[in-house]
């Protein structure tokens, strides 16, 4: 509570806000990076996608196509490139922002299952990541090309929300919804809140081919903190 915008527990007026507290200013600062990482939490797993399948754990992977909701159109533009996945635990602060600038092009939300997506059923559920409810959402930056961020659901997470939309799946339908903005321009600079989950989940983020090089101190597994550099584009 002492990261908390608001430290006064008693003032919070339902769990689910005191879950997706605000951190103060400054607590978080960004690193001077092309790309930060957008959460705290830890890595499953990141790097290169092999031709376009994204790795889950050992042993399993699935297609961008799946992730993506079966959009072979999009899911094109990542072929051979980068792949992270970020753990969010319940302890963990569960607001997400921006790697860096991007322009909303579309938003998808997919039906799907809620399962955990905890490092145990990550290893143990073939295509957790692409069977389990997830809000895609497709940006376009100026200076690194398209990028996708993936609000993966899970268990007992009431909602996903972004800052443009409020709350995406209110009614839980069994059919997957789309938005596209061509009369808004809707920019969020890097470090922008973008959205957040109930509880804890994982985002899953595509980036096109030669766009980003990872830190080299990243390792699946290794805690994270919003902020830090997660990369920076090739040289």
């Amino acid at each position: 509570m002492t990261e908390a915008a608001n430290a006064d527990i008693a003032s919070y007026r339902s769990f689910n806000d005191f879950f997706t507290r605000a951190l103060r200013p400054g607590a978080r600062p960004s690193a001077l990076a092309d790309f930060i990482c957008p959460v705290d939490g830890a890595i499953s797993q990141f790097g290169v996608i092999d031709d376009h399948h994204i790795l889950q754990a050992k042993g399993h992977s699935f297609t961008i196509r799946e992730l993506v909701g079966g959009d072979g159109e999009l899911a094109a533009k990542f072929r051979h490139g980068a792949f992270a996945n970020l753990y969010l635990s319940p302890r963990d602060y569960h607001r997400l922002h921006m790697p860096c600038d991007g322009v909303l092009t579309r938003m998808i939300y997919v039906p799907g299952t809620l399962f955990s997506v905890n490092p145990v059923t990550a290893k143990g559920i073939p295509n957790l990541f692409a069977r389990n409810e997830r809000v895609v959402c497709v940006f376009e930056s100026p200076e690194h090309g398209p990028f996708v961020m993936v609000l993966v659901g899970a268990t007992i997470v009431g909602s996903i929300a972004t800052t443009w939309h409020g709350v995406v799946n209110p009614k839980r339908t069994k059919k997957p919804s789309e938005w596209t903005y061509p009369d808004q321009r809707i920019c969020l600079k890097q470090g922008d809140e973008m959205g957040r989950f109930l509880l804890g989940s994982t985002i899953v983020m595509l980036f096109g081919q030669g766009s980003l090089v990872f830190n080299e101190a990243w390792s699946p597994a290794r805690p994270v903190r919003l902020g830090e550099v997660m990369g920076n584009r090739e040289a």
